[in-house]
């Protein structure tokens, strides 16, 4: 797995911080094994680089993904996500051998102004395996950023996200865990 080198961020003081939200063509899990996962995060990784994003927190399961991202330039966001799921979609036709087909669905963006949000929706995109079921832990789920944060936060900025409310936010999330490996050894 590639190691995100930012460290998280403690202010809103950049262009922009968004959280997007997206889910696949009538919620398929066209992205149900590791190596699509992996693939799919990397592509991810590589265009947040490219389009001046400083994730702060990422989970991508094989029907959606959630990310939140500081934009230096906010304008870039469109083209950000367009890229993404183009590159994406036509990889994964390209292994199927299934050229031309819809992968992705829509997705959904919301800028980020007050502190209060921002630490909720990282607790959210966080925690997001554990509320599909997937594992326990939510440091577990290996295509999260959860792990990451544990590692690379001050533990008192760890906890103090790790346990805000998320219970007043309105995500589109209604996607069905799919069947993955059991990562708790279940």
């Amino acid at each position: 797995m590639i190691q995100w080198p930012h460290a998280p961020i403690h202010k809103l003081n950049v262009g922009g911080i968004f959280m997007v939200t997206a889910g696949t063509y009538r919620k398929f899990p066209y992205f149900a094994s590791g190596p699509l996962l992996s693939h799919l995060q990397e592509r991810l990784f590589e265009l947040a680089v490219r389009y001046e994003t400083r994730l702060q927190a990422w989970a991508i399961f094989p029907n959606h993904y959630h990310w939140i991202g500081a934009l230096e330039c906010p304008g870039n966001l469109r083209r950000f996500v367009q890229h993404f799921h183009s590159a994406s979609a036509r990889e994964l036709n390209r292994r199927l051998s299934t050229p031309g087909r819809q992968i992705w669905f829509q997705y959904w963006d919301s800028q980020i102004r007050r502190q209060r949000s921002f630490f909720s929706r990282l607790d959210y995109v966080h925690a997001n395996a554990v509320h599909h079921g997937i594992v326990r832990e939510a440091s577990r789920y290996p295509w999260c950023s959860a792990g990451w944060f544990q590692r690379a936060a001050d533990l008192s900025f760890f906890s103090t996200v790790m346990n805000f409310p998320t219970e007043r936010l309105s995500v589109p999330d209604e996607f069905e865990a799919t069947p993955l490996e059991s990562l708790d050894g279940e």
